[in-house]
């Protein structure tokens, strides 16, 4: 099936997508970020690394029960654990944030700071509130553009969305919907990351039921360990940094 096909049928079926997701939401406990401070190092001297995890409320780790067991910190020690490198990290997500409002409400509240690599994790509102191809495209773009010119020496790197039918939280039928949204959101982000210049990972791939939270849609502490692992390498693999942008 072609996007236009996946975008047609999707559109089709959007009252069923609309009648289960409000049951969905009925039955999901709403988890809260987890408390503590949204900031820090691993290891010991000047950070040759700055990771910060800029997105929505997987960026902000909800389904975590502690902050040490989110995105950032994860990045740190998997960077730290293969390189004995400091590495510094920060955590910016806003719940239910799509990508142009981490671009408008997110990024710029962000205090300035050497980062040498910014990960992405947004597009997964964009598509569960069926955001358009152009809608994304003015939003994600907007957002890597923002990116590098707040931090223009940083590795940009983005996650995409992941296999919604491997969701457990998701019924059936939803998750179908939902994963036709997903293509055209992840197929509109890998052509925006390569026109300008970004890294887009492939989509984590996902372990039956392991590593979701309670809610069964956000990752959990182990959930957030795998992806930091699968982004970590790609970080690793990336080329590196100029030395200006750790100063």
């Amino acid at each position: 099936m072609n996007l236009f096909s996946a975008s047609l049928l999707s559109w089709l079926l959007l009252p069923v997508a609309a009648i289960q997701a409000v049951g969905v939401r009925r039955r999901t406990k709403r988890l809260p970020p987890p408390r503590g401070r949204h900031s820090g190092q691993i290891g010991s001297g000047p950070p040759a690394w700055n990771i910060l995890v800029l997105g929505d409320s997987s960026a902000a780790g909800v389904g975590a029960g502690r902050v040490e067991d989110t995105l950032g910190p994860g990045l740190a020690r998997h960077i730290h654990a293969r390189t004995g490198d400091s590495v510094g990290w920060r955590n910016a997500g806003a719940n239910s944030a799509i990508a142009a409002q981490v671009r408008d409400h997110v990024l710029p509240h962000i205090e300035e700071r050497g980062f040498t690599h910014v990960v992405l994790a947004v597009g997964t509102n964009d598509m569960k509130n069926f955001r358009t191809k152009s809608q994304f495209k003015r939003g994600f773009g907007g957002l890597l553009y923002a990116t590098h010119a707040r931090w223009p020496e940083a590795t940009i790197i983005w996650s995409p969305i992941v296999d919604m039918r491997r969701v457990p939280a998701l019924p059936p039928a939803l998750a179908f919907i939902l994963s036709l949204r997903a293509r055209i959101i992840n197929a509109t982000g890998l052509a925006l990351c390569a026109e300008r210049h970004a890294i887009a990972a492939e989509p984590l791939p996902l372990n039956g039921t392991l590593g979701f939270a309670s809610d069964g849609f956000h990752a959990d502490a182990p959930g957030y360990a795998h992806w930091a692992d699968h982004v970590g390498a790609i970080i690793l693999d990336a080329p590196p940094p100029p030395p200006s942008s750790t100063r």
